[in-house]
């Protein structure tokens, strides 16, 4: 049986003499527009937040409600991001590193003990990697809420900057009703245009646009 989100992995650091103990995720790793987000979290051990987990069990207000809190009653936080041109020059996984990274130096209080969902970062600090880690440890599931309700409202901004992408809706994954907007308009800037859905669309709109123009004005 699987075990519940808790606090254990946060006590057992305690026990061994670790007290600024962050959780860290991201958001947005999957999806095919804008960035990669990623929060890092310093919970109170003396103030509990009840109903942490992973966020995308969560529905949206009450993600809305527990990042509310978070934030209020949490030690330290940050969020940091990497936009799309920087996941397509190094790849999604080095940039989901590097916004992890960056969210925990961004952290006021610095902290000498990470928890980590399914990676290692490059830092001069204890940390533990932890396999579907924002269900397992509440420190890690506070940093999910916080990187999807950062990355959620961000899509919603840009979604009233490019309407025909439904990106309020999909959060920009590749969604049935996305990927019909690629074939028809093509990617965006904020595409990440080394994902096979972005870049295979962007041929099939540009040879579409193509084909539509005069014989005499077709590219030789």
């Amino acid at each position: 049986m699987a075990r519940l989100c808790s606090s254990r992995f946060e006590r057992a650091a305690r026990k061994l003499g670790w007290t600024r103990i962050a959780g860290l995720d991201e958001a947005g790793r999957g999806a095919l527009f804008g960035p990669v987000v990623a929060a890092a979290v310093i919970l109170n051990p003396k103030r509990r937040i009840v109903g942490l987990d992973d966020s995308k069990k969560l529905a949206p207000e009450r993600r809305s409600e527990l990042a509310a809190r978070i934030r209020e009653h949490a030690l330290a936080w940050a969020v940091a991001e990497v936009d799309a041109q920087r996941i397509d020059a190094w790849n999604i996984y080095q940039a989901s590193r590097q916004a992890m990274t960056a969210a925990a130096e961004q952290l006021a209080i610095r902290p000498d003990y990470l928890l980590i969902d399914a990676m290692q970062l490059d830092l001069l600090i204890e940390q533990k990697s932890l396999i579907k880690g924002d269900t397992r440890s509440v420190s890690i599931a506070a940093a999910s809420i916080l990187a999807k309700t950062h990355r959620d409202a961000r899509l919603e901004e840009w979604s009233a900057v490019y309407p025909q992408y439904g990106l309020a809706r999909n959060k920009g994954y590749g969604t049935p009703d996305h990927l019909e907007a690629l074939r028809q308009h093509g990617p965006t800037p904020l595409h990440r245009h080394s994902f096979a859905p972005v870049r295979e669309a962007g041929c099939w709109a540009a040879g579409a646009t193509q084909a539509a123009l005069p014989l005499d004005a077709r590219t030789p």
